[in-house]
């Protein structure tokens, strides 16, 4: 096998809310506590803003996963996005089954602003798992034809 074969590098677009995920992620950073290099972050003010429809679309145009990072329950800035943002991970899984893809392509974890090292091991946890899965065979297909 080749060595590009061998060490595919999943592309990740994450959806981190602004309040706890993302300034988990900011804290990761500044404290340099490593994680994989793969995830395409996106601020959102809530978690409970991610559209289907933006997931769908990151899938479709060739990401491997999708990670959504919300505040804990309980703890969101608005109320209940991060439990609206749940229920629509769990609705996108069955889609994603329903398109021949796996569900596991979609992560959703809960991350608080000052869980850095939560949040860098949520990331590599969902990376690997990603490169398990292999690349978004949607994505194959498009580069093939």
């Amino acid at each position: 096998m080749r060595a590009a074969q061998e060490q595919f590098e999943p592309v990740i677009v994450g959806f981190l809310c602004r309040w706890c995920a993302s300034a988990a992620a900011d804290m990761a950073g500044t404290s340099r506590i490593q994680y994989p290099a793969s995830i395409l972050p996106i601020r959102v003010n809530c978690s409970g803003s991610v559209d289907t429809a933006y997931v769908l679309r990151a899938i479709l145009e060739g990401a491997d996963g999708v990670f959504i990072g919300a505040c804990h329950p309980g703890d969101c800035h608005y109320l209940d996005g991060n439990l609206k943002a749940r229920r629509r991970v769990a609705m996108l899984k069955n889609t994603l089954i329903t398109l021949g893809l796996e569900g596991d392509r979609v992560r959703l974890e809960y991350v608080g602003a000052s869980e850095a090292r939560r949040y860098a091991k949520a990331v590599k946890t969902f990376v690997d798992e990603v490169r398990r899965l292999g690349p978004n065979p949607i994505a194959q297909r498009r580069k093939e034809g």
